[in-house]
């Protein structure tokens, strides 16, 4: 039996989406939007969380930045329901109130 008569189709490299691809310069901006973002909340939790860190331990915070609200309960999804309830096209930030803020282990 011949190889020959079984030869591959030449494999084709590259994105399926070609033009999906995102520039540099989009990539630096969102890269920069959510590094202020990320601030933004920090900031919010950096100055609530010492005076709820006794009573809340363990508890979840979901901060809003644009207007500075913040929604905290015992259960991680029903803290970001009151804040997807109060603003529902607005994009939260979820932290643990702890120590660091990480909500999850690694």
């Amino acid at each position: 039996m011949s190889d020959t008569n079984l030869e591959k189709p030449p494999r084709r490299r590259g994105r399926i989406f070609p033009e999906l691809t995102v520039s540099p310069e989009q990539l630096a901006k969102r890269k920069a939007e959510d590094e202020a973002f990320d601030q933004r909340c920090e900031a919010i939790f950096g100055r609530v969380s010492p005076e709820l860190l006794d009573k809340y331990y363990g508890w979840y915070m979901a901060v809003e930045p644009e207007s500075g609200d913040y929604f905290i309960d015992k259960d991680i999804e029903v803290a970001g329901k009151k804040a997807r309830d109060k603003y529902p096209n607005a994009i939260h930030f979820m932290f643990c109130l702890n120590e660091t803020g990480a909500t999850g282990r690694i």
